[in-house]
């Protein structure tokens, strides 16, 4: 079992008002919540701090709870939601985020059994493998490395791991990216994991590289990170992504 919590914000420098845009007539953040009912999961909760989305949520009948407006990022929305809903020590919650109309059910449903599995686990991820050179040099495009059991080692927006050999060779792109994995943002957490997670002060390597989840690996907590079976679909972050998603949605059955 496990559940979904959606974090939700009106403010975005560079598409205000994202979670209430519409889509085939419908707001952004409805064809997420859709999407995360699909997976299977217990409850689906969206956490936000705008009456306006809570508005438009409770229109077609979601769970929503109003938080702080003070949180500085999903992960500190996601623990005051397992905190005001007493979830148990153990209880996997899935962070979807509230910009991924094109969300695949069976990503949140991997990424909640990834976790279960591993007991040793705190956080579960996925990942997928990098498809071309521009991706494994993009520093937009985040790339992970794995330990032998499947664990994190690092996140990086540079391109890791470097073939040197490879690039020193001027080798074909292939060669150069060569066993590459690109980070598909969707964490699973367990929530005592979440509460100190939530707790802990940003870390240097957080700060450098403007990644949250390194935060976590700097403090010990470990990260599990499963191969997607598909690549996902692409999120919402400017007005072009909105009419790319808005023409690939209405390709859909």
């Amino acid at each position: 079992m496990f559940r979904v919590v959606i974090p939700a914000r009106y403010a975005s420098t560079r598409l205000p008002g994202k979670p209430l845009r519409l889509i085939a007539g419908r707001p952004m953040i409805q064809h997420v919540h859709e999407r995360a009912q699909a997976s299977g999961a217990f409850e689906v909760i969206v956490a936000t701090d705008d009456e306006r989305i809570a508005l438009a949520c409770a229109g077609f009948g979601a769970d929503v709870l109003m938080t702080d407006p003070g949180h500085t990022s999903g992960t500190d929305r996601l623990a005051e939601v397992a905190r005001r809903r007493r979830f148990g020590d153990d209880d996997v919650i899935v962070n979807v985020q509230g910009d991924e109309p094109l969300l695949a059910p069976g990503h949140v449903a991997e990424v909640a059994a990834l976790l279960a599995a591993d007991r040793a686990a705190a956080i579960a991820t996925l990942a997928t493998p990098v498809a071309e050179l521009a991706e494994y040099l993009d520093p937009n495009i985040v790339k992970v490395v794995r330990d032998a059991a499947g664990r994190a080692l690092y996140f990086s927006r540079a391109p890791i791991p470097w073939q040197r050999d490879a690039a020193a060779a001027g080798a074909v792109d292939a060669e150069r990216f060569a066993g590459a994995l690109r980070h598909v943002g969707l964490y699973a957490y367990r929530a005592a994991a979440l509460q100190t997670l939530a707790a802990l002060p940003p870390s240097a390597l957080e700060g450098a590289e403007r990644l949250e989840q390194l935060r976590a690996l700097e403090n010990g907590l470990a990260i599990a990170v499963g191969i997607a079976r598909t690549r996902p679909g692409p999120g919402v972050d400017t007005e072009a992504d909105l009419a790319r998603v808005a023409a690939l949605l209405g390709r859909l059955p």
